[in-house]
């Protein structure tokens, strides 16, 4: 969305610290999302693929930010996009905790 006051994402001095899928537990079902862990906060997106390829068989001619890993590149590439989703959520008010895996 775009907000006039203020694009929590453009700021210049915001750095990224790093980004990757993880699997979120949601009450009764597995999530497959994509995070950014910035230095202030972390913003957690919804995996979506895209059912339409883009038009042909060359998806290499899909324009993609260089800097995204080139996981989120390939993923890209295949018709996918992230979604947020939910609001960014500060990191002074993050509290983690280590699980056994299932």
């Amino acid at each position: 969305r775009e907000n006039s006051s203020e694009n929590i994402l453009s700021s210049a001095n915001r750095l990224l610290l790093h980004e990757g899928r993880l699997m979120l537990a949601e009450s009764t079902r597995l999530l497959d999302v994509y995070v950014f862990l910035f230095e202030d906060f972390l913003l957690i997106t919804k995996i979506k693929r895209n059912k339409k390829k883009y038009g042909g068989s060359d998806t290499s001619l899909i324009p993609v930010c260089p800097s995204l890993t080139p996981e989120l590149q390939s993923f890209i590439r295949e018709g996918g996009f992230c979604t947020v989703l939910d609001q960014p959520i500060p990191l002074d008010r993050l509290i983690l905790k280590n699980v056994e895996p299932i």
